[in-house]
């Protein structure tokens, strides 16, 4: 199987990893911890004093929100479901869009978006990906500077198209490893 044991790549669990050792950071205090506070709209203007005193009455839900957020996803409720394969979700988060020089084709509407992604992938590789709301055809290049092999065999297993996988197993794991690349 590709990919190997799923539970081992599981991106739901990575991001639970992430918030336990946000909220460790926040119960000591630390100001690298309360800083990540500030991608909650609610605590975006509070001062480093406000958070530092109020950090004792965080707790782990407000640390899912977090790590939520700081992969570009509105909720940890939606993250949740876009990480373990639900298909009915519309808003893909900002991980797969890193900074790179690559000039990638976007499309608001996915039809638009698979339909090039035929015309490009009859003539190599071909990646159809998300990013928030909006859809975008790439080459192996991009997919390299995500920190990701572009001949790993679960891009197959998916059939290329992140926004209708094939499999979203498939997805997660590579859900999984984009998050990996990102600890680097």
């Amino acid at each position: 199987m590709p990919g190997g044991n799923d539970r081992d790549l599981d991106p739901v669990k990575e991001l639970k990893i992430r918030a336990k050792l946000l909220h460790r950071g926040l119960t000591r205090g630390e100001a690298a911890a309360l800083a990540r506070l500030r991608v909650l709209p609610e605590l975006r203007r509070a001062s480093d004093e406000n958070l530092s005193n109020h950090s004792g009455e965080l707790k782990r839900k407000h640390c899912l929100a977090v790590v939520a957020r700081e992969c570009g996803f509105p909720s940890w409720e939606h993250a949740s479901r876009a990480l373990s394969g639900d298909l009915q979700i519309t808003e893909h988060g900002t991980l797969l869009y890193g900074s790179s020089g690559v000039l990638n084709h976007w499309f608001a509407d996915y039809e638009e978006a698979r339909a090039a992604w035929s015309e490009v992938r009859r003539a190599g590789a071909a990646y159809l990906l998300a990013y928030k709301r909006d859809f975008f055809v790439t080459g192996s290049v991009f997919v390299e500077s995500l920190g990701l092999d572009p001949d790993d065999p679960d891009w197959e297993v998916l059939g290329w198209d992140w926004v209708k996988p094939k499999d979203t197993s498939a997805r997660s794991r590579l859900y999984y490893r984009r998050l990996m690349a990102q600890r680097r």
